[in-house]
């Protein structure tokens, strides 16, 4: 099974793959949103550090979702 086909099914099924892939959405948006910025402050920056750590985490998250549900299926 592909990684899209996994995460369409996990999407529909697994509440929790579901919170986690939403929150991963909003991070990168709100990274999107800090990068367009043309004058970026310093908070930004700690921001911007900060959303990319929650990111990476919300990720290895979902990676580790999929795993469970390939090991026990």
């Amino acid at each position: 099974m592909d990684e899209q086909a996994l995460k369409a099914i996990l999407l529909k099924e697994n509440a929790e793959f579901r919170r986690v892939h939403e929150d991963h959405q909003a991070c990168d948006k709100a990274l999107e949103a800090l990068r367009a910025k043309s004058h970026p402050s310093p908070a930004d920056a700690d921001r911007e550090r900060e959303l990319k750590k929650k990111k990476l985490a919300l990720k290895d998250r979902m990676y580790r979702l999929m795993a469970d549900y390939l090991r026990t299926r």
